[in-house]
This record gives C-alpha cells, sequence and structure tokens, in this order.
C-alpha cells in the first residue's frame, strides 16, 4: 500500500476522534491502528514517520509516535 493511502486512512481516523480529548483521541487512534491494520501497513506508515510524516495530522501524528513507542522493534524495521 502506498504511504498517500496510508497517510490519507490514518487521517480519516484521526478525523473520527477529532471531537474527543486529545489524550483519549491519540489513544484511540493508536488503538485503531493496533488492532486493525496489517503489521505491513503499520510499518508502512512508521517509515513514512520515520522519514517526517508529512501530510500526517497533528493528532495522527502523536498516535503513530506513542504507538512506535511502545513497539520499537516493527517501528525500528521500517
Amino acid at each position: 500500500m502506498n504511504d498517500d493511502r496510508l497517510i490519507s486512512m490514518a487521517n480519516q481516523i484521526a478525523d473520527f476522534f477529532q471531537s474527543y480529548p486529545e489524550a483519549e483521541a491519540v489513544e484511540g487512534i493508536a488503538s485503531h491502528i493496533q488492532k486493525f491494520w496489517d503489521p505491513r501497513m503499520r510499518q508502512g506508515i512508521f517509515a513514512h514517520l520515520k522519514a517526517g510524516g508529512a501530510g500526517l495530522k497533528p493528532l495522527s501524528l502523536k498516535a503513530l509516535q506513542q504507538l512506535a513507542a511502545k513497539q520499537p522493534d516493527l517501528a525500528k524495521s521500517a
């Protein structure tokens, strides 16, 4: 899956959680990506994050940073 599609999907999840308090939104986005994205998708978005994360909305960015911190092995291989 290409970066543009992964960015779009992460940002759509962030749009859903936008009305939540920030900490709850970040956790909700991270949880959704962890539960429903396959490892190749997560690896792709982590690689994009490692390259700077262009195009990610602030909530998406925070959630992915939090998720990457919890999954250092997957995030490092990106």
